[in-house]
């Protein structure tokens, strides 16, 4: 197998559906422009799909779950025990998005990468990869082997083409891991050469306490892994986590099997400048579904050249906010194949 899969070049975009749908765009019974942004994903999404007309109703949604190491120095009001609770929650249907799911008739599918307590049994829905019992420590060393690394990567596309396996529209992935986002601002750190009190956060509801004690914790990573700055992978290797790995993964699987990937929020955000970083032409193929609460996700967003769908304060992770913009892609995709042109109205067109 080669094990840089993930530097194959992605699929090209179909500019004759781009064409064709900005063509559509323009004979529809509006003024033109008057749909701003929702006509430009329309006509962006018909060359992700290589159709004049894209549909956004078949949605896979992926939860890639691991702890993290790093939550030994209390950069986590909670504890790991959490990450497998929150697990069962899921896949009992009492999370967010698993109602998220439920009300958009997604297909939810739940990995455990690597939980701290291992789930004994395992949760009916869950698939149990376990490359761990979480990552290491990352200011004791790399977070995780390169084996753990590429086989993290590797769930992540393994993922893409089981959607991709059953006609999958669109591509959410999610993430529940206690730690997280220590892990998801080192990394934005180092990817972005930013000091630590430029992008971490409170995440799951630290106190200014808390968030000082992260701000040093990080500090910490990136004087101890700084060397590698340059190298994406290595980076990954040394701060990130088994979900953030799997991510990254699927959006690098998304770009070359030509499935469009709605991104989450701050921790899915770094995952996917992690994944452009990686492999550039990735990029095309990334809409991002909302700027959240943590301080680093805007800036993880501007890096990306990225224009959020919603912008609503959300800091609750697990794909909730991607989900939430979903509608607005429908929307934008019904819009534009559904509304009757000038000539099938009998409306006269101003700009003729």
């Amino acid at each position: 197998m080669n094990h840089d899969w993930w530097q194959s070049a992605a699929r090209p975009l179909d500019e004759t559906a781009r064409a064709l749908a900005g063509v559509r765009q323009q004979q529809l019974t509006k003024p033109r422009g008057s749909l701003g942004r929702l006509e430009q994903l329309a006509i962006h999404l018909a060359a992700l799909q290589g159709r004049e007309r894209p549909v956004v109703e078949h949605l896979w949604i992926a939860i890639f779950a691991g702890d993290h190491g790093v939550a030994e120095e209390g950069v986590s009001p909670y504890p790991q025990a959490v990450t497998g609770q929150m697990l069962r929650n899921f896949a009992a249907g009492g999370a967010a998005i698993s109602v998220l799911a439920r009300q958009l008739g997604a297909e939810l599918e739940l990995i455990d990468l690597g939980t701290a307590e291992p789930l004994e049994p395992p949760p009916t829905g869950v698939r149990r990869l376990h490359l761990g019992r979480g990552t290491a420590n990352f200011l004791q060393g790399p977070a995780m082997s390169a084996q753990q690394g590429r086989d993290a990567l590797e769930a992540g596309r393994d993922s893409v083409r089981r959607a991709q396996a059953v006609g999958a529209h669109l591509y959410i992935g999610g993430e529940m891991g206690i730690a997280n986002t220590s892990s998801a601002s080192a990394l934005a750190c180092a990817l972005l050469d930013r000091p630590a009190t430029a992008l971490v956060g409170p995440g799951t509801g630290l106190d200014a306490t808390g968030v000082a004690r992260k701000v040093a914790v990080v500090e910490r990573a990136l004087m101890l892994h700084g060397a590698h700055a340059g190298e994406p992978l290595e980076l990954l290797l040394r701060l990130g986590g088994f979900e953030i790995a799997a991510l990254a993964g699927a959006y690098l699987a998304c770009a070359q099997e030509g499935l469009p990937a709605l991104v989450d929020g701050f921790i899915c955000s770094v995952a996917a400048l992690l994944a452009v970083r990686l492999n550039p032409a990735c990029r095309d193929w990334l809409l991002f579904a909302h700027c959240g609460a943590e301080p680093g996700h805007r800036r993880v967003l501007e890096a990306l050249a990225a224009e959020p769908l919603l912008e609503l304060g959300l800091r609750l992770g697990e794909g909730s906010g991607a989900a939430l913009a979903v509608p607005l892609l429908q929307l934008a995709c019904r819009l534009h194949g559904e509304m009757a042109t000038f000539a099938e109205a009998a409306v006269a067109d101003a700009g003729r």
